[in-house]
């Protein structure tokens, strides 16, 4: 059994890897990780995905760059290639593949947070249906009919453009009562998100999977009802 010291070592390996943007580092840890019996789903979130997170701290502070950030997603996605096929959904009640329809507001273009909420559903072999940056309000609805996905997640980073959330939160449900809404941004706090008409909130990326998760549970307990 891998020790807790050797599993720390990795996860710091792989996150640091991320960090400084070496695919190669990424790839070779993600398979000892799989060697020493290290739980994959584990390597990608204290791993891989913190270091994503950093990145978009040293995005916000202009430390770094969109150059780096796309290295720095390189080096993400040739670790995650290698884990992800090994992931075993942590939430047993949930049967079927999951879906996830995510983008940012129309008017807006910050997208680092929400790629970030992107990579933590993908880890967790969610179907992410990514709209992008600047999206128009209809288009959340219209995508969620095509995918039939349980969750819209909406985000929005600035005071302006977070007033068309209950805009897009309005026009899901009138499609939709039975799908879920996940709201985050920086402006935004729990009981901004509540008074929108949301389902869930969530402050940050790591956080993001979990609360929709719960938001399906309490789905699922309203239907059975």
């Amino acid at each position: 059994m891998v020790s807790k010291e050797r599993t720390q070592e990795i996860f710091k390996g792989l996150s640091q890897a991320v960090i400084s943007y070496n695919e190669e580092t990424s790839v070779e840890l993600s398979k000892q990780a799989l060697e020493e019996g290290i739980d994959p789903y584990d390597a990608v979130m204290n791993g891989l995905a913190a270091g994503m997170q950093r990145v978009g701290e040293l995005y916000a502070e202009s430390y770094y760059f969109v150059p780096e950030l796309l290295l720095c997603s390189d080096a993400l996605y040739a670790g995650l290639n290698i884990l992800q096929p090994h992931i075993k959904t942590k939430e047993k009640e949930f049967s079927t593949k999951e879906q996830i329809v995510i983008g940012v507001v129309e008017g807006d273009i910050h997208d680092i947070g929400k790629n970030l909420v992107k990579v933590m559903f993908e880890a967790a072999g969610w179907s992410v249906h990514d709209l992008g940056k600047s999206v128009k309000l209809e288009r959340f609805a219209e995508e969620q009919l095509k995918t039939n996905s349980e969750i819209v997640a909406i985000s929005a980073l600035m005071t302006t453009s977070m007033l068309a959330i209950p805009k897009v939160i309005e026009m899901v449900k009138a499609q939709n009562p039975n799908v879920g809404l996940l709201v985050g941004g920086a402006p935004i706090t729990r009981d901004i998100a509540m008074a929108y008409g949301a389902d869930g909130y969530a402050g940050d990326a790591s956080s993001a999977v979990q609360e929709a998760y719960r938001i399906l549970q309490c789905l699922r307990n309203k239907k059975n009802r």
